[in-house]
């Protein structure tokens, strides 16, 4: 009886111990979270290798831009509505006569070194750009060498442009240069200083370490905007954008920069890999020479535009890898309008337009014909296996509205054709658009020249005028407003064919958290968000995460 009575003891014993313990862990189950916490690195693989870590000269490779845009900052940053915010600068004044820009700098950013940075950085970084000698791009310094930049105090800056130009803003996002570093060194010398390879920037990752293989970055103590979680990244270079996902299933990165259209579905059935997708600021188009007879009637190129099933061109022949173009304009851009004319694949309607235009096919030999000038033209592009199926397949497509299109295809000169205006009708692409919503040296009348951007010889007073008044004007909703007309007139008017935006595809590994892709600038702006991606985590009373 004592016997068992000692066991009944135990076991209630047992019993409220164990109770206990459910309880302590069910509170604390149930009061607190688990959170990103701060460690860990992030590797990446990147086709190519670096060649000059200097923000003046990174715009020649994607590699040298991907590593610039996390160890430099600008004045300004471009956020996803490609509207100029602060950076380094913490505010901007513009003066009456849209002339002058003053920037005021923050006071508590420090270089990678530890040393302050000053409006002293700043003078120095735009003089190596006015340099008669300066080795980067061209048309960055021919912008800057007509700016004149005036020290107003150890963190006040101004600009002074000869005339007022109001993307001007959208170019202070580049990045600045460490004047305790670079006094004295001569911009012809910066491709081959110890600097393009050793870089000290402002960002929020530092260079620990280069070679040939990798790039190791950690995270700046003195960072003055929001502390990653991460504390490092580190980039791997590979031949090619193919290598990296093998490289991904051994084992060797966690992310692939840039995933092609072949190795998609490969991605896409990865275990343990996440696929994010948006698009680029570049777009593919029909080039329409203004000049030849057959494009003289904004109906026949309505008609063309209705015609031509760009959904289907993306679906069926780009595996869904882009975007439908309705405007100029990019459509993440404030100045975009969401409300301008779209044409859908409706061939009836492209039809009717053709006969209302006085375009019949009186002969019934399948072509249109107005005054004995059968309704044909040539359509050009490069030997790029999807471009050829593309202008094959709307040669198709206008054939059933009556309409012959003779394919070409050219191995190389196309873009020499471009420039000189010797083609018809040309399927090409434009990339790397601005920022900035202006369209002045594409569709302005005076860049319809060998030397401007404007190929198919568009010339519209209207357009002009508008194109010019939103180049004067800073308050972006004028601005907006001005556009909105230009994207109007466009729609109209169609002097070009839009077909498509290119689809921008990025992998990462499940493990790390918080990535986001939204629009992108240049495929650098993938880490626009890199400050809240982590791969470690802890568990944090609820009370503490609402301090």
């Amino acid at each position: 009886m004592i016997r068992y009575i000692r066991w009944s003891a135990l076991i209630a014993v047992a019993g409220t111990l164990l109770l206990g313990a459910l309880l302590i862990y069910l509170a604390y189950t149930t009061t607190t979270v688990i959170v990103p916490a701060e460690g860990g690195t992030y590797v990446e693989g990147v086709a190519g290798s670096p060649t000059y870590l200097n923000p003046l000269l990174s715009g020649y490779n994607q590699v040298d831009a991907d590593l610039v845009s996390l160890i430099f900052s600008g004045l300004t940053e471009i956020n996803e509505r490609g509207e100029v915010v602060p950076d380094l600068a913490q505010k901007w004044d513009i003066s009456e006569d849209g002339l002058t820009y003053t920037f005021y700098l923050r006071p508590d950013v420090r270089w990678h070194d530890g040393e302050p940075f000053t409006a002293d950085d700043v003078l120095l970084t735009i003089e190596a750009l006015q340099d008669p000698n300066f080795q980067g791009p061209p048309e960055l310094a021919t912008l800057w060498q007509a700016v004149t930049v005036e020290k107003r105090g150890d963190h006040i800056v101004s600009f002074t442009l000869g005339e007022p130009f109001a993307p001007f803003l959208a170019y202070t996002t580049l990045g600045i240069l460490p004047k305790h570093i670079l006094e004295g060194v001569p911009a012809m010398e910066l491709p081959r200083h110890p600097f393009s390879a050793h870089p000290v920037g402002t960002g929020p990752f530092r260079l620990l370490e280069l070679t040939t293989e990798y790039a190791l970055l950690e995270a700046h103590p003195y960072y003055y905007g929001q502390k990653p979680y991460l504390d490092k990244v580190e980039f791997r270079f590979y031949r090619d954008y193919g290598e990296i996902f093998s490289a991904y299933q051994r084992g060797e990165v966690e992310g692939i920069s840039r995933v092609l259209p072949p190795d998609l579905e490969q991605v896409r059935q990865a275990e343990g890999l996440n696929l994010y997708s948006t698009w680029l600021p570049r777009y593919t188009l029909i080039f329409l020479n203004l000049e030849a007879p057959v494009f003289q009637e904004k109906e026949v190129r309505q008609a063309l535009l209705w015609a031509i099933d760009r959904q289907r061109i993306i679906d069926q022949i780009l595996d869904g890898q882009g975007r439908v173009v309705d405007s100029p304009i990019l459509p993440n851009s404030w100045a975009y309008d969401e409300d301008i004319p779209r044409y859908e694949y409706n061939p009836q309607r492209a039809k009717a337009l053709l006969e209302e235009a006085g375009w019949g096919d009186t002969n019934n030999d399948g072509v249109r014909e107005k005054e004995g000038v059968p309704l044909e033209f040539p359509l050009l592009t490069n030997d790029d296996p999807s471009r050829v199926r593309i202008i094959e397949e709307i040669a198709r497509e206008l054939a059933e509205v009556g309409v012959r299109v003779h394919t070409q295809v050219l191995g190389y000169g196309v873009s020499e054709l471009l420039q000189s205006r010797h083609f018809t009708a040309m399927l090409y692409g434009w990339g790397d658009l601005p920022p900035d919503p202006d369209l002045y040296e594409m569709w302005h009348s005076t860049q319809a020249t060998e030397e401007g951007q404007n190929y198919g010889g568009f010339a519209n007073r209207d357009v002009d005028e508008l194109l010019e008044q939103a180049r004067l004007i800073n308050d972006p909703a004028q601005r907006a407003e001005l556009y909105q007309h230009f994207q109007e007139i466009f729609a109209q008017e169609v002097p070009a064919l839009l077909l498509y935006y290119p689809i921008y595809d990025y992998a990462v590994s499940e493990r790390v958290k918080g990535v986001q892709l939204g629009p992108l600038s240049t495929p650098s702006d993938r880490f626009r968000t890199i400050a809240d991606w982590y791969v470690n985590t802890k568990r944090v009373v609820v009370s503490e995460t609402l301090q």
